[in-house]
């Protein structure tokens, strides 16, 4: 206890750490600290180069003043310092999505970033949108597999290359998840196409033999690929792509939150989780060209560089002060979980977001074309970014679980296409999956324990998706719609979000119904005019504290 101990004093002084209240640490938590970096704390980084990197920061402003403080301890202790994102930056929070990302740039910039790569949010906004932002870069950003349909080439650079005052030379290449294409309102991204199955792997081997061809020393890939497991029947981790591609020496990933230093096999890719949860460090020996250690460094140990933080605070205060009002308060917590949660189960935040979906739309007199009982809600598990709190509810609060801007959508489709559409968007359950059906109105039942059938790969606009059709329906069942008979046959009036509605996620069945219109309403005010005028500004236990048991699993 007294090594633990005497280590954690010394990061204490030597990173300007806020440990506080040392005396109510628990042994836990002054092994933790000791464990900030991974047994590799020197006192001399002379002669080598550390790459510090971030992956889905997902709008968390604040936590970019860590940057500098890190870049300084490292290169107060002789290492050259390059700092790297893996994407996805421009979208997770208010204080971001109101300026469409371009705040997140702004705080790169601040930041000191030297390259990055793009992540699937950075399209919410558009293609347009998204060079809009690139162009205020003071930063390199590469990506060599998302391509611009008129003229056949990618977007932006595949590649580029750090050389340092010792003449190491780093080539980086960047890659985008190819699931963008179905995660990203395709309305938006028409001018575009993104680079799927094993050709991902022939873009990535090209950027690399470019890299090579320049004689780098080191190849690092930034690649928002993740290795969830709902990528892996199309090959779109980043453990496929090192198992695909060759001369790779490491990969920094994102896309899947996770928190790792290597893969489950050893292989060389660490990624920090999100929201700076944890700084990457990555450290190079000058002289051997070789990496000689890579590790997370956990923020909450670390202090926050001033200027940074004023103008990263800057930006929270002018967002707070438009959407911080409370306007509800709640008397349980909503679930905002990925998994277990929103992309795995029904949730009581699925519940009442969907119930207010369809309450939008139907409290003006319904829906032409069907009756009241044949209209249904549902929408993708994961749109939902956020819990919501016991307590008071804000605006914020509101746009932080709903960040994206959709609207309020309905597609006509008949009960066979109703049952695909589940089929479809549970593919992978007990697994997490980003189009899981949270729902209103549709009584079903799911069997994880049947394999799904897949059929033909999903097309949309001539473009192939990442996900698959149902070559049979063989998991989903369900048993009643709004407490009346289900019939195949019939017409449903499925209230959406104008995501999913354009063939977003695996609900490719909507982009084909025979009928649809866009109501316009944003998602998020839906929700708080739900809140205000159904639930009277309280969401009680009673509405709300446990799911309604509209769906069954059988595991």
């Amino acid at each position: 206890m007294k090594k633990l101990l005497c280590l954690v004093l010394s990061l204490a002084m030597v990173l300007a750490m806020c440990v506080t209240a040392m005396a109510d640490m628990t042994s836990t938590e002054y092994a933790a600290a000791a464990k900030v970096f991974s047994g590799d704390l020197r006192t001399d980084y002379t002669g080598t180069t550390v790459i510090l990197h971030s992956n889905d920061v997902h709008g968390a402003l604040a936590g970019y003043a860590y940057v500098p403080t890190l870049r300084a301890w490292f290169e107060d202790k002789g290492a050259t310092v390059i700092v790297v994102d893996a994407g996805d930056y421009s979208q997770g929070t208010t204080y971001v999505s109101t300026s469409k990302g371009a705040s997140a740039i702004e705080m790169m910039n601040a930041a000191g970033y030297q390259v990055a790569t793009l992540g699937n949010h950075e399209f919410d906004f558009g293609y347009a949108q998204l060079m809009d932002n690139l162009s205020k870069a003071e930063f390199s950003v590469i990506c060599a597999d998302v391509i611009l349909d008129e003229t056949g080439e990618p977007i932006l650079p595949a590649t580029t290359t750090i050389t340092t005052a010792d003449g190491l030379k780093i080539g980086f290449f960047g890659m985008e998840t190819p699931e963008t294409a179905t995660k990203v309102n395709p309305g938006l991204i028409k001018e575009i196409s993104f680079t799927t199955f094993g050709d991902l792997y022939v873009a990535g081997q090209k950027a690399v033999d470019e890299l090579k061809a320049q004689d780098v020393d080191l190849v690092v890939g930034l690649c928002h690929l993740g290795v969830d497991a709902e990528s892996a029947p199309n090959g779109y981790r980043s453990i496929d792509l090192l198992a695909n591609v060759t001369g790779v020496d490491f990969v920094i990933d994102g896309h899947s939150h996770t928190v790792m230093t290597a893969g489950e096999n050893g292989e060389a890719i660490q990624s920090t989780g999100t929201k700076f949860e944890n700084i990457g460090v990555i450290v190079i020996n000058n002289e051997t060209k070789a990496i000689e250690n890579n590790f997370l460094v956990a923020t909450k140990y670390l202090a926050q560089d001033a200027d940074v933080l004023a103008k990263a605070n800057a930006i929270i205060d002018e967002v707070e002060a438009k959407y911080g009002a409370v306007f509800a308060t709640s008397e349980i917590l909503l679930n905002g979980e990925r998994d277990p949660g929103n992309r795995t189960e029904e949730t009581n935040l699925g519940d009442i977001i969907t119930d207010a979906m369809v309450w939008s739309v139907v409290k003006e007199g319904g829906i032409e074309q069907v009756e009241p009982n044949a209209v249904v809600g549902i929408t993708n598990g994961g749109g939902i970014r956020a819990a919501i709190e016991p307590g008071d509810i804000t605006m914020n609060d509101v746009n932080t679980v709903l960040p994206f801007g959709n609207t309020v959508a309905v597609v006509y489709v008949t009960g066979a296409e109703l049952l695909e559409a589940l089929e479809a968007s549970t593919y992978s359950t007990p697994t997490a999956v980003g189009g899981y059906p949270q729902t209103s109105g549709i009584t079903w039942t799911i069997d994880t324990t049947v394999p799904f059938e897949q059929g033909e790969v999903y097309v949309l606009d001539g473009k192939e998706s990442s996900y698959y059709a149902p070559a049979a329906i063989k998991r989903v069942t369900i048993t009643a719609i709004n407490n009346e008979p289900f019939d195949e046959e019939a017409t449903y009036a499925v209230v959406t979000n104008n995501f999913c509605a354009a063939g977003g996620d695996t609900y490719n069945v909507f982009a084909r119904s025979s009928a649809s219109f866009d109501t316009g309403i944003p998602l998020d005010e839906a929700l708080m005019a739900y809140i205000t005028d159904v639930l009277s500004g309280t969401i009680t236990a009673e509405a709300y504290g446990e799911v309604r048991g509209s769906e069954t699993q059988i595991r």
